[in-house]
């Protein structure tokens, strides 16, 4: 198979050095300097800064990267000519015999996820941590993988078929890259498209038919096998809908029970920093949405001091503001959308602080004991950080400080 890999980022190398070692012509391009050496000693030929449509010539499929937009030349000129266009899931599923149970949603991908590999025993690919053609060859032919599931993934699979496949919940996101809501849930019901009726969808109480797959329900409030030990409302459904699937894949209660009362969650998810002078420093970066960070506020009974802002992703921050005039002490607003936030807060006590390391200041002279500091941005990091894990990881180096 001749290849063409667009966007060379951690599944766009992982998916041309699964194709490398099949033989067949890999190209991959990049916007950006790349890493070349591994590539290269692979026999990819890589490409920087250049979307020509000559790349295509002899290619029968493109791999775009889950980062690269339907709308890039390549990509709608692969479309024009008839070449097929893959995520790189799509391309793993066709190389990996194992079964895949999939885990996609809006909020809770991740510790959903996390916590079926704690399950399962099972390696964890997909939209966290590595990338699924990581594992060609490296997990036993019968052996379950989980693997978490975007939106920008689902969107170009053809074939993709996950055993059991697992949707957490939807709230509007991504409505910069996709445009509407209807498109932004179109792309991840696809989860569901492929599967047959001994298949297995794992779907929220009340949620219309999907697919051919046998349904199996789940709720916050369903009787579990054990509490699980991370905290929050939403934690709790994503445990129901985590015990649901296991369940499916034929896992007893009591294993089920042991990693519920043992697994701690992931990093960036409400991840309990420090307790400084009685006050408590909460990371939850990876709230890059207003859904996602009213679940945050929700967890927690103490008065917050809620850190917020970023880049926005064009949608209402009224329930948000809503929830923390209830909840929250003060608001402290970075980054691009303070203005917006500011806006939808005017009746929430809030200050503009520009960047991290003024807000944490701010709201660590702010806070009393009893009290809570909580970053939970409601926005995307890119414009003052790579991505969310460097904003957490900077949250958590600026409470460090604070000793």
């Amino acid at each position: 198979m001749n290849a063409l890999v667009l966007g060379l980022g951690r599944s766009g190398q992982a998916a041309a050095l699964a194709l490398a070692r099949r033989g067949g012509r890999v190209v991959g391009v990049d916007r950006a300097d790349v890493d070349a050496g591994r590539l290269e000693a692979a026999g990819v030929e890589v490409r920087v800064a250049t979307e020509e449509d000559s790349l295509l010539e002899g290619m029968d499929v493109l791999i775009k990267s889950p980062g690269v937009p339907a709308e890039s030349p390549v990509v709608t000129a692969a479309r024009a000519r008839g070449v097929p266009v893959w995520s790189e899931v799509e391309l793993a599923s066709r190389l990996l015999p194992n079964p895949i149970l999939g885990v996609t949603g809006t909020n809770g991908k991740t510790t959903t996820s996390e916590l079926l590999g704690a399950v399962l025993g099972a390696p964890v690919a997909g939209n966290v941590g590595r990338a699924l053609s990581d594992l060609d060859g490296q997990v036993p032919a019968e052996d379950w993988i989980v693997c978490e599931l975007s939106s920008f993934q689902l969107e170009d699979i053809h074939e993709f078929r996950p055993r059991i496949a697992v949707l957490l919940n939807l709230e509007p996101d991504h409505l910069d890259r996709h445009g509407t809501f209807d498109a932004y849930r179109d792309a991840k019901l696809r989860i569901f498209e492929n599967q047959r009726a001994d298949d297995t969808a794992v779907v929220p109480r009340g949620l219309a038919a999907v697919g051919a797959a046998r349904r199996v329900e789940f709720a916050g409030g369903d009787p579990l096998p054990a509490e699980p030990q991370i905290r929050g409302a939403h934690n709790r459904e994503n445990a129901a809908a985590a015990t649901a699937a296991a369940r499916a894949a034929g896992i007893g209660d009591e294993q089920i029970a042991n990693a519920l009362r043992t697994f701690r969650g992931v990093p960036h998810r409400l991840e309990e920093i420090a307790e400084l002078d009685g006050v408590l420093y909460v990371n939850d970066s990876k709230a890059t949405n207003a859904a996602a960070a009213r679940r945050a506020v929700a967890a927690y009974e103490e008065p917050l001091h809620v850190i917020l802002g970023g880049l926005g992703k064009n949608e209402s921050y009224d329930g948000l503001a809503q929830d923390l005039r209830a909840r929250a002490a003060r608001a402290y607003l970075i980054g691009a959308a303070a203005e917006e936030l500011a806006r939808a807060l005017r009746n929430v006590r809030h200050e503009r602080c520009g960047d991290l390391a003024t807000a944490v200041q701010a709201a660590a002279a702010t806070a009393r004991a009893g009290e809570i500091v909580l970053l939970s941005p409601a926005c995307a990091s890119y414009d003052q950080f790579e991505n969310f894990e460097q904003r957490g990881d900077e949250f958590r180096r600026l409470v460090q400080e604070l000793r």
